[in-house]
């Protein structure tokens, strides 16, 4: 039988240096580590929203479950241990064909398995407006439909377990009440819904707000909005993408501050082009987008952003200087609070999976210097030549 391996690092609460034992994939025992440690020591970061990452993209035509796997260990070399594959809007057939080869991607591979607990649905039942859509295609923009939902999950063995929905549709209270009641959870996003019709989605069962700021109007009225509805309302955590670009700091900052720790968590909304080098590139529909050295992505020869392109590790460590956040609190955005969605994980204690990362970080810093990177207690990454 295989020793048991010990993880030491600082703790990004308290600074207490620490000493963590993992045997059998789990976290057998937490003890002092040693005093002249200087690198932190974490979960694994837990990502509930993934469109693709380093040039693999979740949303292409043909999907397949190597492209799957592929974005899985390359995720996991940044930091990821556990993320949801998100999938935007598009025809019927499209979106079963991805959940598919997610499906398949599970079955091959146990750490994929682990890493991917379902698989989460932006769309297609979204406002169909500009602004709120984004950069969703309009032609597929539909109302919900459990009939529809029903085919996905037989053709994909259940994996769909989060959906975002705009609540302005008649049907949404009604569909999100079936769908909560099934386990799957439900979030507000890409929405110009009345505040009522928030509310009613919200008494129904949905508990999240998709990256929360974005995929709006450019303008709005200043009250009531769909905005202040879904920050006041204490039964929904929001998420937010804090890389910089698609939140202002002091809009990251407020928002935070209106959620409380406990109602927030961040993700990265990452595209394919994120982890990729700066340079102009062209969209699966031939969109040319530049991305500049500090990770924002552009339409080219305008401002306007074409997805969001850094990874959690760089949002943990941004919210750390926009939103003036400890350290241990931007970790917990993007560990914790993400997990309590994902069956509890983003924990460092005795019994909990062995998803772990050993980073460095000064004050300061536009990411996390990934270090040591466990699943389920196999060392995942980064690639040995780059520590």
């Amino acid at each position: 039988m295989p020793a048991d391996r010990v993880l030491t690092g600082r703790d990004p609460v308290s600074g207490t240096p620490l000493a963590v034992t993992v045997a059998a994939g789990r976290i057998t025992g937490i003890g002092p580590g040693p005093a002249q440690e200087t690198r932190f020591l974490s979960p694994g970061l837990v990502d509930l929203q993934v469109n693709g990452f380093a040039g693999h993209d979740l949303n292409a035509d043909g999907l397949t479950p190597q492209t799957v796997v592929a974005l899985t260990h390359t995720l996991f070399a940044s930091g990821v241990t556990t993320f949801v594959p998100t999938l935007v809007t598009a025809a019927h057939d499209r979106i079963t064909r991805a959940l598919q080869a997610i499906s398949a991607a599970r079955r091959t591979d146990r750490l994929v398995e682990h890493a991917i607990p379902y698989a989460h649905l932006e769309g297609p039942h979204i406002s169909p407006q500009d602004g709120p859509r984004g950069v969703h295609d309009a032609t597929w923009v539909r109302p919900p439909s459990l009939s529809e939902f029903a085919d996905w999950q037989a053709a994909s063995g259940d994996l769909v377990g989060m959906v975002t929905l705009s609540p302005h549709f008649p049907e949404a209270a009604d569909y999100t009440a079936v769908l909560t009641g099934r386990g799957v959870h439900v979030a507000v996003g890409h929405t110009h819904a009345e505040p009522a019709q928030i509310t009613a989605v919200v008494d129904a069962g949905a508990r999240l707000c998709t990256h929360l700021g974005n995929g709006a109007h450019a303008v709005l009225a200043r009250h009531p909005n769909y905005l202040w509805t879904q920050l006041a309302d204490e039964r929904l955590t929001a998420g937010f993408i804090a890389d910089g670009h698609h939140l202002p700091a002091d809009t990251l900052t407020a928002m935070l501050r209106a959620k409380g720790p406990d109602r927030s968590l961040l993700v990265s909304d990452a595209v394919a082009l994120a982890g990729l080098p700066p340079g102009r590139y062209r969209t699966p529909i031939g969109d040319a987008v530049e991305l500049h050295a500090d990770g924002r992505l552009v339409q080219s020869g305008t401002p306007y952003l074409a997805g969001a392109a850094r990874g959690l590790a760089d949002g943990v460590a941004q919210a750390v200087t926009a939103a003036r956040l400890s350290l241990g609190e931007a970790v917990r955005l993007a560990t914790g609070q993400p997990g309590r969605f994902v069956g509890g994980r983003g924990t460092v204690t005795v019994g909990a999976p062995a998803d772990l990362l050993r980073f460095d970080w000064v004050p300061g810093a536009s990411t996390l210097g990934v270090d040591t990177v466990l699943v389920l207690g196999q060392e995942v990454g980064p690639p040995r030549a780059t520590r």
